[in-house]
């Protein structure tokens, strides 16, 4: 059975990642590695810890990350992602605590090469925040990218404009470093970005759906998706709908087969005026080994409806 790890910076769209790979039998979440982003690191474990609860799944463990980007020390979250996540990161539902605590025999970084070691090729790696938590796994252990199964990182745009500036998308511009040293690495990763994700689009009749399933778990979910909804009906009213980022990333690490990808060696812009841009790197165009694929297409109603079914079958069985 593949094994899966998320690494989150969980808001919104990263609790629906949780929860379309705890609905999905024919893998096994085995750690969430928490990190910064649309919260603070320590908000972001409560988020982990509460809706795995929730959810019905206590026994996934949660992993203290990085706080911060690679070339900084310190991080505040942006009123953009606040007005996007709500200040809680989960829509300003309010749900319990969890009564468990982070893991304290390791953090992310251990936790990651670990798994790596233990699950070799049957472990798959799915960042959708920065690419922080990887990326200093990989300089503490760099034999890790040939030992890995697949890295799947919700992040980027080569086809589309970015969403934080004309070429930047979010979790990139967060730490361009961090994502270029992944890049750069030779480990296996599919980059599913807003290529893709923005034609994966959630309705307030699709949360409908499991509100009326009636479960505390199904009305948290369909509570915080139509604040989410909400929220992009100021910032991008042409879709009508949410874009589902993180859980396009999950379920590709679940089924690869869902999208169409181009294979090409990227990097990361470091520098101003564009930094942050994920882009093909031209010194190695013509390598043989192309070791990322990008997204650039998706099977959206087949997506969509693996989304809605999975999820609303955690949501019911969580009592």
């Amino acid at each position: 059975m593949k094994k899966i790890i998320l690494d989150l910076d969980t808001g919104i769209d990263d609790t629906l990642a949780i929860s379309y790979i705890l609905g999905s039998p024919e893998v096994e979440l085995i750690g969430i590695t928490s990190t910064y982003g649309n919260v603070l690191l320590d908000q972001g474990i409560r988020n982990d810890l509460a809706v795995t609860d929730l959810l019905g799944h206590p026994e996934v463990p949660v992993y203290r990350g990085e706080p911060h980007s690679l070339e900084t020390d310190s991080f505040a979250v942006s009123d953009i992602s606040a007005f996007i996540h709500g200040k809680n990161g989960i829509g300003d539902v309010d749900i319990p605590d969890s009564p468990r605590k982070v893991e304290n025999d390791m953090n992310a970084v251990d936790f990651i090469i670990a798994s790596v070691k233990k699950y070799g090729k049957d472990l798959t790696f799915v960042p959708t925040g920065p690419e922080t938590n990887i990326a200093k796994a990989l300089q503490k252990a760099p034999e890790i990218k040939d030992e890995i199964g697949n890295i799947v990182i919700m992040g980027g745009a080569l086809t589309v404009c970015g969403n934080v500036s004309p070429w930047a998308e979010a979790n990139i511009s967060q730490d361009p470093e961090a994502c270029d040293i992944l890049f750069r690495s030779g480990a296996p990763v599919t980059m599913v970005g807003l290529d893709v994700t923005l034609q994966t689009l959630m309705t307030y009749k699709d949360s409908e759906q499991w509100r009326r399933i009636g479960t505390p778990a199904a009305k948290f979910l369909a509570d915080m998706v139509d604040f989410y909804i909400k929220a992009y009906e100021t910032t991008s009213p042409h879709l009508g709908g949410c874009g589902l980022h993180d859980p396009l990333a999950a379920a590709v690490a679940v089924d690869p087969t869902l999208i169409t990808t181009l294979p090409i060696n990227m990097q990361v812009d470091t520098e101003e005026p564009t930094r942050g841009r994920t882009i093909g790197d031209n010194a190695r165009l013509n390598d043989p080994a192309k070791t990322v694929k990008v997204a650039v297409g998706v099977d959206k109603e087949r997506f969509l409806n693996e989304f809605m079914t999975r999820i609303g079958n955690v949501a019911a069985a969580a009592k």
